[in-house]
């Protein structure tokens, strides 16, 4: 009876210790599900902002927290405010395309008349735009750009030649879209009379054919235009619409840096627009004013680097007098100028030894900008406002942590979104003096469950390397962590040009599954080497033309320093990382497969060759220009290094990371004679997911850690 007992007892105790764990299965479950803002948009009278609920678009009182109503009822994925704020552009459903495209169907409800229109018939759309008089929607449809008169309903197709990859107007292309991060390729005129917008023409741009299994006898195939590094892109050009005459007219670009056109950006006079052009090497960009009654073209100023500029993370704000902000790194930072309305520059705004990392807007009020910047550490991100005369700053959010800010139209409040690696988001409305008004929402009941399963908070520490940088890391400990014993370490990293993952902010995503191996015995550990963000451009440009050699010395420095340490077993050190990093996870089991024995490569890029343009060519040039740079950094070409266990994942149909870099990857092994495991999700894209296709993942990947790290 006794030995009964205790069996009761211990199998009790046994169950008790189970639910206080943090599984896969609380995970994906949701049980962990964070809760937040959906939807925060600032009214122009600075004193109301609106969110996204189940039953509509609420209003509610900055000072207050009182709802003052539902604007429109019914159930939005989204939605957009004309200037004046009478009229409401509503997402009701959406068909995603690419990363940032999608096809969907809106409607425009009147606020005064409380009147609701279709957008295109109720026919799906890209794109939309409100005219700045709110008398007009513009917007694509099968390549070809439209607008309609919300006073008569009229529909009027600027553009006639749009066709699948062939013409696109209005429109970015693949490259363009997943590179210079927007869809939208056209802009309204201050006094809505013009639309400028670019034309892509892909006809010389070669495609891809990925197959579609699903349950088909005969697999259906997605072909699209994808430029790899030395290819064609498409061709572009820029031309504006004139509402009243209707015609199409060419700007030339002849005379400027033409060969991309990422931006298309709206100056405070009614008749002008600015173009961003640059080379295709992106080491020089050109500002250009158009004068859209005449068409002329003029250049404000160029913007150079010796490496690259970034052409995908542009900050510009024209002023009432038609001057205008500018963020550039020609410092060694990214730091905010100002320009007068002719290019010259009237001053630098921002400086020091940290960086502009996001701009929320001015003041004219108080003369003040308002920015996220890492001003307290590189780690860290605080919220700060600028006075633009005198350069004085200060900081209005944390002084540590993650912290974003949502700024009401009259910048007199904020909703501030802050994080930390102990405290889950925080929303919280602040004054523009960092008073906080009231609290909005926090994720206490989440960090409870957490902390009742168990949960560790990570430790930020720093690593040397062999040039002498003290690089950012942070490690996860096993609770009941004994300095003395010797545990096994598994590395995260991601690793590309200016990211960060070494950041003093909440991880919901990838850092939960991380609190599960830590309850099984893991030291994690995650470490940003050269290349990475937040510590100025000599850092993160010193890769430049040969993308994977410094990072990954990095990761192998920091593996074995932590074999080094008396709590690592220098035996058992394994490294995972998704898209970059499962390129650096591939090089780590080849270049460093003395020192790594287990590792995990997600959708990796494996030889740069086979990756877009824009992207690759920004940090390598051309293969053409740089054959060693692409080869000598290749996995592929050290498969016969290749050590230890590797598993590799990819989706069949990853329209960004092609599956051919995991297969050509995997031939090259086999013809090595290595010994490898090779997992392919049918019809799935970079992000491998839908259904259980991401608890099956995690999972695989947890029991393969287990058995062979």
């Amino acid at each position: 009876m006794k030995k009964i007992v205790l069996s009761l007892l211990l199998f009790t105790t046994f169950q008790f210790t189970l639910a206080q764990q943090i599984t896969l299965d609380k995970i994906y479950s949701g049980y962990y599900r964070g809760k937040g803002i959906s939807g925060i948009n600032s009214m122009n009278n600075g004193e109301h902002y609106t969110v996204i609920e189940r039953d509509g678009i609420a209003k509610f009182s900055y000072q207050t927290g009182q709802k003052s109503g539902i604007i429109a009822e019914g159930n939005y994925e989204s939605y957009e405010f004309s200037e004046d704020e009478n009229k409401i552009l509503l997402l009701k459903e959406s068909q995603p395309i690419y990363r940032h495209s999608f096809l969907g169907k809106f409607e425009i409800k009147d606020l005064k008349s409380q009147k609701t229109i279709s957008l295109n018939n109720g026919n799906p759309v890209q794109e939309p735009r409100f005219s700045p008089d709110a008398e007009k929607v513009a917007f694509i449809s099968d390549n070809n750009l439209y607008y309609q008169n919300l006073n008569n309903g009229k529909i009027t197709q600027i553009t006639h030649d749009g066709k699948k990859n062939h013409i696109l107007n209005g429109l970015a292309d693949w490259v363009y879209e997943e590179e210079f991060g927007h869809a939208r390729m056209y802009e309204w005129t201050k006094n809505s009379d013009a639309i400028v917008f670019v034309k892509f023409d892909e006809s010389e741009v070669k495609e891809v054919y990925i197959p579609i299994y699903g349950d088909l006898l005969y697999p259906a195939e997605m072909r699209f235009k994808y430029p790899k590094a030395g290819e064609e892109n498409a061709k572009v050009s820029a031309h504006f619409y004139r509402l009243n005459s209707g015609n199409i007219l060419p700007l030339d670009l002849s005379g400027f840096k033409n060969y991309y056109i990422p931006n298309v950006i709206q100056t405070a006079k009614a008749d002008e627009m600015i173009l961003i052009t640059s080379e295709r090497i992106q080491n020089a960009s050109d500002v250009l004013k158009v004068n859209t009654k005449t068409g002329s073209v003029t250049k404000l100023f160029t913007e150079t680097d010796e490496r690259w500029v970034d052409t995908d993370n542009v900050t510009m704000e024209f002023l009432k007098d038609n001057s205008f902000l500018w963020a550039s790194e020609r410092d060694g930072h990214r730091h905010l100028y100002w320009y007068n309305a002719d290019g010259k520059l009237k001053k630098q705004i921002t400086k020091g030894n940290w960086e502009v990392t996001d701009y929320y807007g001015y003041n004219p009020a108080s003369n003040e900008i308002f920015v996220q910047t890492n001003q307290t550490g590189s780690i860290h991100k605080v919220i700060s406002k600028v006075n633009i005369s005198n350069g004085k700053t200060s900081i209005i959010s944390e002084r540590e942590g993650n912290n974003s800010a949502n700024f009401s139209g009259n910048f007199h409040y904020f909703i501030e979104t802050s994080s930390n690696a102990s405290q889950p988001h925080t929303f919280t409305l602040k004054d523009n003096q960092g008073k906080t008004v009231r609290p909005l929402q926090n994720n206490s009941e989440m960090l409870d469950k957490l902390k009742s399963d168990g949960w560790v908070a990570r430790e930020f520490i720093t690593i040397p390397n062999e040039a002498d940088d003290q690089m950012n890391a942070w490690i996860m400990k096993p609770k009941n962590f004994d300095p003395n014993k010797k545990y096994p370490l598994f590395m995260y990293q991601y690793s590309g040009p200016g990211s960060q993952q070494v950041t003093n902010s909440w991880d919901g995503g990838n850092g939960l599954w991380f609190s599960h191996l830590v309850q099984q015995g893991y030291i994690v550990a995650c470490v940003d080497g050269r290349g990475t963000g937040g510590k100025g451009t000599k850092f993160k440009k010193v890769t430049y033309m040969q993308l994977g050699k410094y990072e990954i010395e990095d990761q192998i420095a920091a593996a074995q320093w932590f074999g080094k340490q008396s709590y690592v077993d220098a035996s058992r050190i394994g490294i995972f990382g998704w898209s970059y990093g499962g390129y650096m996870a591939g090089l780590a089991l080849t270049k460093g497969a003395d020192v790594f024995k287990t590792g995990i490569a997600v959708a990796p890029v494996t030889n740069w060759r086979y990756y877009d343009t824009i992207y690759t060519e920004r940090f390598m040039r051309t293969p053409q220009e740089n054959p060693s740079g692409y080869d000598d950094n290749s996995p592929i070409h050290f498969a016969k290094l290749m050590k230890g266990n590797f598993l590799m994942v990819h989706g069949t149909a990853d329209d960004n990371v092609h599956y051919q870099n995991a297969a050509t990857f995997a031939e090259a092994l086999i013809q090595n004679k290595k010994k490898f495991q090779f997992m392919t999700y049918p019809d799935k894209n970079h992000g491998i997911y839908g259904g259980n296709t991401r608890p099956q993942l995690y999972q695989m990947m947890t029991d393969y850690i287990l058995e062979k790290l």
